[in-house]
């Protein structure tokens, strides 16, 4: 049963702020008319629920869900903007005013979280039984502001005016134990809205609270401090995304996050296996699966062995069969020596039970691969347990039925060398799902004009729900529909440079090409190839002042981590290099740089439709795939890039005549790597010696931190790593003759426009309603349950 919006979105209005409508804020309008959402859903949301529960379902584990907004993407997916609008309206308010005021729900960072966003949102537009699994983190990741060109992390509050998505379920909570320390998990439930569809699925996060507020005792005894100790510790868990762990209380912070919301979450799921199924665990694998994003959950594999072992009195084999039977295992990333690990003395401080449970499954590892014939020295790198260091990516491989990768190239690599051994041991178990987005936020809701245009080319909005149906418009549209496309483009970069002036306080011009780079900052991602690209141009404009450059606005967006101090130091350097640009009159009204801080979902809602150039330039053979490189596409910007991660098969949907890629690729870059010297490309490459040196001659400054100079070092010399271990001087003078060309090309609009629409109508392979058809026919073995 729904009820009208306009009568609920008035008595939510009154109910929370005791005023009426006329006389609340936008933050209490916002609350209200969220909270009446709830009410349209909440009677489908439970059935739903019940429905999905009765049968087989997956679990999705994560430690991030970066969801960004929900207001706006659950009134369109219910087909209720206009009567929202329409409610606004009649009490003289503006809905478009109104979603500024939600904040992002700060759960996660990069692209790990956006993509199990985009997976819960396919899951609920396809009418899958899936529950997503993770943690109510209270200030997430940071919040991001700059000083004097440095990043600077601070707390975001993002719920401190509370959220009317997620549901406190109190009634269900559970206990997790650790050695020292006792905790409940407390439940809120977010619901996930699909397209076109009355299933909503659920995101059941947990946060951690203390057994008791404080101890009373200590308390009235003036011992203040002592009092709430043990909240602090408890409320700690689910404080902050990624505490930094670079020092041993924050690694152990890590591992007690992951073990909260691992044993939190299969509770719930043996209850309610156990309520539906009885007390014998021998079919648990048949209504239940879970798929580990990354190994952050890898945790659930000891723990849900600990609760068939120790609370169902069942044998080491008959547990071991069921487990290897549940788990499933998604990897992220193609350098081994990233993979998960952790000090044993941490497993045994925290649960000396389940750090009992992963010295036996490696015993029996072992046992088990000397029996298959394996040499003692591959046994000892693929055993979980190396001296006194746990790795949880072996454990996943050991124990999961299915591993996969999220891109061709990736799960190849994954397959030739990062696992190649559990590959050599497993064929069958390896599959490749490449990533995919979620069309409603990231073309439907995020670029409206350009959704409305495709409605009209296409004759209805199917392509919402299958976004492969673009693919019939190719080549079947005449010169009028680029002339739109165009247009729709400047529009956009109209409003995108209002937008950036009211946020940033920086002036740009609509009419350059707007060149992007959104990403997190991490050295493998090549900010910096890009930071010395426009240094050179700006260069190059100084030494000849009548050079002909197409006007350009660099944007980037993007956080280190607060440990990651080179990436710190990168985006440092864009600062000062935007610094530089920016405010040289001779140059800025031809080139500009803007640096977009605290990026997340809702900046790049409004980066992402403007964009003209998508960058996506990580070395050869790094990125496991992004989704980045897919939102652009979606909107109609070009890729430059190399041939990393998902650009291969962007590059064989629009061929290569409708895309920029340079560079060294995966395959050459070990012969590359044997007679590389990054000094001899430092010495005769035209340009770079004076980009390398204006990082330590003064053109630039890094406040004295030294940050440049170890930037330049990094480069030319080698230490820990070799030399430039990312290849950035190596893949200079391809980037910047490829960039050149691209930028003398978009002066051609109609040829522009028709490699734009090329991309737009061939990204439906990118679209994560097919991803997560793959996972529900080959590795969930689940099948679409609709509600009456």
């Amino acid at each position: 049963m729904t009820h009208d919006l306009t009568e609920t979105f008035s008595s939510q209005v009154r109910a929370g702020s005791g005023r009426p409508v006329a006389d609340s804020t936008p933050m209490e309008i916002w609350q209200g008319l969220s909270a009446a959402v709830v009410d349209q859903l909440a009677d489908a949301w439970s059935e739903t629920d019940r429905t999905y529960k009765a049968g087989r379902m997956e679990h999705y584990f994560s430690a991030e869900f970066l969801m960004g907004r929900a207001l706006l993407n659950n009134l369109s997916n219910l087909g209720l903007v206009e009567e929202a609008r329409k409610a606004l309206a009649a009490h003289g308010q503006d809905l478009s005013v109104i979603l500024e005021e939600e904040p992002d729900a700060a759960l996660g960072n990069g692209g790990l979280g956006r993509l199990a966003a985009c997976f819960l949102d396919s899951c609920a537009t396809m009418d899958l039984p899936v529950t997503g699994y993770g943690i109510l983190y209270r200030y997430g990741l940071f919040k991001q502001l700059f000083s004097n060109g440095f990043q600077t992390e601070h707390p975001d509050p993002w719920m401190e005016e509370g959220y009317p998505f997620v549901i406190r379920r109190e009634e269900q909570q559970r206990i997790v134990s650790y050695a020292d320390l006792k905790v409940r998990a407390i439940p809120y439930d977010m619901a996930i809205t699909g397209y076109g569809t009355k299933n909503v699925n659920t995101l059941r996060l947990w946060k951690a609270e203390p057994i008791e507020e404080f101890d009373y005792d200590a308390f009235n005894s003036q011992r203040f401090t002592d009092a709430i100790i043990d909240r602090e510790r408890t409320m700690d868990i689910s404080r902050v995304l990624y505490p930094n762990d670079t020092t041993f209380e924050g690694k152990v912070l890590r591992v007690r996050q992951q073990y909260f919301f691992c044993s939190a979450s299969l509770q719930d799921i043996v209850e309610n296996y156990v309520a539906h199924h009885g007390t014998d665990m021998s079919k648990f694998a048949t209504y239940n699966s879970v798929q580990l994003n990354d190994t952050h959950p890898v945790l659930a594999i000891p723990e849900l062995m600990r609760i068939f072992l120790d609370e169902f009195e069942m044998g080491w084999e008959e547990s071991w069969e069921i487990i290897t039977t549940t788990f499933a295992y998604t990897n992220h990333t193609v350098l081994a020596e990233a993979l998960e690990t952790w000090d044993m003395t941490i497993f045994d401080r925290l649960f000396p039970r389940i750090a009992e449970i992963v010295r036996e499954i490696d015993r029996r590892f072992r046992m088990d691969m000397n029996e298959r014939g394996l040499d003692q020295g591959t046994i000892d790198y693929m055993a979980p347990l190396c001296g006194n260091t746990v790795r949880m990516a072996w454990i996943a491989c050991y124990a999961s039925y299915s591993i996969n990768g999220v891109a061709a190239l990736h799960t190849e690599i994954i397959k030739r060398e990062t696992l190649k051994e559990w590959h050599a041991l497993w064929p069958e178990r390896f599959n490749n799902k490449t990533n995919g987005v979620t069309p409603r936020r990231w073309l439907k809701q995020c670029n409206p004009r350009l959704a409305e245009l495709l409605d009209e080319v296409t004759g209805s909005d199917a392509w919402v729900r299958d976004l492969s149906v673009l693919a019939d418009f190719t080549d079947s549209v005449d010169e009028s529909v680029y002339e739109r496309l165009a247009a729709i483009k400047h529009a956009n970069k109209v409003d995108f440079a209002a937008w950036i002036l009211e946020r940033e306080g920086i002036e740009i011009n609509p009419d350059a090409i707007f060149d992007v780079q959104i990403k997190r900052l991490h050295e493998y991602k090549r900010q910096l190839l890009n930071a010395f690209y426009v240094l050179d141009l700006y260069f190059r404009i100084k030494d000849n002042p009548t050079l002909d450059v197409a006007p350009r606005v660099f944007i980037f967006g993007a956080k280190a981590a607060p440990g990651y101090i080179r990436a710190k130091a990168i985006i440092k350097l864009i600062n000062a290099i935007a610094e530089l640009v920016n405010n040289d009159e001779e140059v800025n009204d031809r080139i500009k740089v803007v640096f977009v801080h605290n990026y997340n979902v809702s900046p790049a809602e409004h980066i992402i439709p403007a964009a003209d150039v998508s960058e996506q330039i990580s070395t050869a053979g790094k990125e496991a795939s992004g989704t980045s490189n897919m939102k652009f596409m979606m909107n109609g910007a070009l890729t430059l890039g190399t041939l990393d991660g998902a650009n291969v098969e962007i590059l064989d949907a629009v061929g290569d005549e409708n895309a920029y890629i340079f560079g060294a690729k995966e395959e050459e870059l070990p012969e590359l790597r044997r007679t590389y010297d990054p000094r001899w490309h430092y010495e005769n490459v035209p340009g770079l010696k004076r980009v390398l040196d204006a990082l330590v001659d003064g053109t630039l400054s890094d406040n004295g931190s030294g940050w440049f100079h170890d930037l330049r070092w990094s480069l030319l010399e080698a230490g820990y790593d070799p030399a430039d271990v990312y290849y950035v001087l190596g893949d200079f003078a391809a980037y910047r003759e490829t960039k050149d060309a691209m930028a003398a090309d978009h002066a051609d609009t109609r040829a522009w426009a028709r490699k734009a629409w090329v991309n737009i109508t061939r990204s439906g392979r990118f679209s994560s309603d097919r991803t997560i058809g793959d996972y529900a026919r080959e590795v969930w073995k689940i099948e679409a349950t609709p509600i009456a």
